[in-house]
């Protein structure tokens, strides 16, 4: 709390802690320092490229996994999941990730949605996804950028807009 302001109410939170943690590796920048519940990963402004990513549970009281897959140029789709906090797309191969889909399983999945947006090469802030569906670009040759994360309770609002989260070329 700011100094002078008046104490939260009995009951009230006082302390929220962070629920999951992500790390994007951007071109010429490399890995950033981790990021936490909607917060910015990646640079966005500067035309750099994300090329890897790793999530994972900051903190969780609930059994289960997050996983997720990138489209990364070249490549296509990852053909497995990757599970919290190991790497998928690449690094040191100058290929950008253009989309990606993240959800939790089990416990995890009960209790929260996991939604995430991503700025992408053109369009720059799409809507935002949740549970696997998939954000970003396929077909296009569009470079993500930067990325978002949130987990919210289950069935809360959806942090934003959900419009056009994900763009397929012909």
């Amino acid at each position: 709390m700011k100094k002078g302001d008046e104490a939260p109410e009995i009951g009230a939170e006082s302390y929220k802690y962070p629920l999951v943690s992500y790390s994007a590796h951007s071109q010429s920048v490399g890995w950033q320092t981790a990021k936490y519940d909607n917060e910015v990963a990646g640079v966005t402004g500067q035309a750099k490229r994300l090329e890897a990513i790793k999530i994972d549970f900051a903190n969780s009281k609930y059994a289960g996994k997050l996983r997720y897959k990138t489209h990364v140029q070249t490549y296509g789709w990852e053909d497995n999941w990757t599970k919290g906090g190991q790497i998928a797309g690449t690094t040191g191969q100058a290929k950008r990730l253009e989309a990606i889909q993240i959800e939790l399983t089990d416990e995890m999945a009960e209790q929260y949605d996991i939604y995430f947006r991503v700025h992408s090469q053109t369009y720059g802030w799409l809507g935002w996804a949740k549970n696997g569906e998939s954000a970003g670009t396929e077909g296009l040759a569009k470079r993500l950028e930067a990325i978002e994360i949130q987990l919210v309770e289950k069935g809360g609002a959806a942090p934003g807009s959900t419009e056009q989260a994900f763009i397929k070329g012909e």
